[in-house]
């Protein structure tokens, strides 16, 4: 036989042109597959169908490259806004999904129930923290996963440091939840269901018009961050998405999330449980921590991580932006990070951890979720991570990390 008739098993589909990467997709596939039929059978169905939905999530981030990171950046150092249109899009989509739901509290006989908690100082200081550690750490919460799913090594370095912050986060919430705060406040209670449905849209529309602005003045015209020449199967199995696109599908199935978990999409709680069980491992004691002291949370620190609905999600976003970087022929680790990279990792991951704990979430269970549930919280988080995303981007350089003109390609 010829070399030239050897197909490759690395590459199954490249005489389609689609260069799927068949050991990564197939081992994707079936942890995906295995890891839903193994949760209904020893938890439940419904956890089942979380750590599916996980999965979607996955793809879509992967495909649609809907880094919250790299949109920020762009538009901080460049004036690039499509990013931030699209994370608007994605927002007021899921308000008009929430509002009304939550304004009922069922969602077809289901009890629901919105992310929503008090505005204070400690939202301020973590969001601010998180926003530096998005930078510094390469990703958010949801682009550490989907990016290490996607076969980032450097961002495996970032996930640990995450979870290490997370857990100190966790063992001194009880000092920072101490000082000055705000109730929580709802802007559905707050305004009515259609008045706040109304303030919110608008506000959308006014940041997106502020970065049409902004970016015309700077290019000239809007650039588009995902171009891609293929179309039909070929970029639905390689992508890129159109940004749009990934907004509508992450509301949709964060609106899917609400319904089958009962409460808005959340990742970085389980951050914080992973590192609190790894902290107990090691000799620390966090079921003294007051972040524990609850019988639910004890439960959960003494239960099974594939008990927590956050952990499976997370798990299944994992191998779903595996199997997507497996269709793309695009997962191929590489495993020489350098060491001011690394360093940057590490200390951008720690602030991610652990701002989160103090904000009350990341930029999906305080800003997207949180803004989506009408949570007054979600817009205070966004201000204060916009912040420290400005700090971040202006350190990247001494970490020898790019900053202008970056392609929004992930987090």
């Amino acid at each position: 036989m010829s070399s030239s008739a050897v197909v490759s098993p690395l590459s199954i589909g490249s005489r389609t042109g689609l260069n799927i990467n068949a050991p990564a997709s197939l081992t994707a596939a079936a942890g995906i597959i295995g890891g839903a039929a193994l949760l209904g059978a020893a938890i439940d169905p419904r956890q089942a169908a979380l750590y599916v939905l996980g999965a979607a999530l996955g793809l879509v981030l992967y495909h649609a490259a809907f880094g919250f990171t790299s949109a920020w950046r762009v538009f901080i150092a460049d004036r690039r806004g499509e990013g931030l249109r699209a994370q608007m899009v994605m927002l007021a989509v899921a308000s008009a999904l929430f509002f009304p739901v939550l304004a009922s509290g069922s969602l077809f006989g289901q009890p629901v129930a919105g992310l929503v908690a008090p505005a204070g100082l400690s939202v301020i200081v973590g969001a601010f923290l998180f926003g530096i550690g998005m930078q510094l750490g390469g990703g958010c919460a949801s682009g550490t996963l989907y990016t290490v799913g996607g076969g980032s090594t450097r961002m495996l370095i970032t996930l640990a440091a995450f979870i290490a912050g997370s857990a100190i986060g966790a063992a001194h919430l009880h000092w920072w939840m101490a000082l000055p705060s705000l109730p929580k406040v709802s802007v559905i209670e707050l305004w009515g269901l259609w008045t706040g449905l109304a303030v919110q849209l608008a506000v959308f529309a006014a940041i997106t018009a502020v970065t049409i602005v902004l970016e015309k003045r700077r290019h000239g015209r809007l650039v588009e961050a995902n171009p891609s020449p293929r179309q039909g199967l070929a970029r639905f199995l390689r992508g890129p998405w159109p940004l749009v696109a990934g907004a509508v599908a992450l509301a949709l199935l964060n609106f899917a999330t609400l319904y089958l978990a009962g409460r808005p999409w959340g990742i970085t709680s389980a951050f914080a449980l992973w590192g609190s069980k790894i902290a107990a491992v090691i000799g620390f004691e966090p079921a003294t921590w007051p972040y524990w002291s609850s019988p639910a949370r004890q439960a959960e620190l003494n239960g099974s991580v594939f008990n927590d609905i956050t952990s499976v999600m997370n798990f299944g976003i994992v191998l779903g932006a595996l199997f997507a970087a497996a269709l793309a022929g695009r997962f191929s680790p590489v495993w020489k990070i350098p060491l001011r990279s690394a360093a940057a990792a590490i200390a951008g991951g720690l602030l991610l951890g652990y701002g989160a704990r103090l904000a009350y979430g990341c930029n999906i269970g305080a800003y997207f979720s949180g803004i989506a549930s009408g949570s007054l919280h979600g817009w205070v988080w966004l201000v204060a991570a916009f912040a420290g995303n400005v700090i971040g981007t202006r350190v990247r350089p001494l970490f020898g990390l790019e900053v202008e003109r970056v392609k929004l390609t992930g987090c």
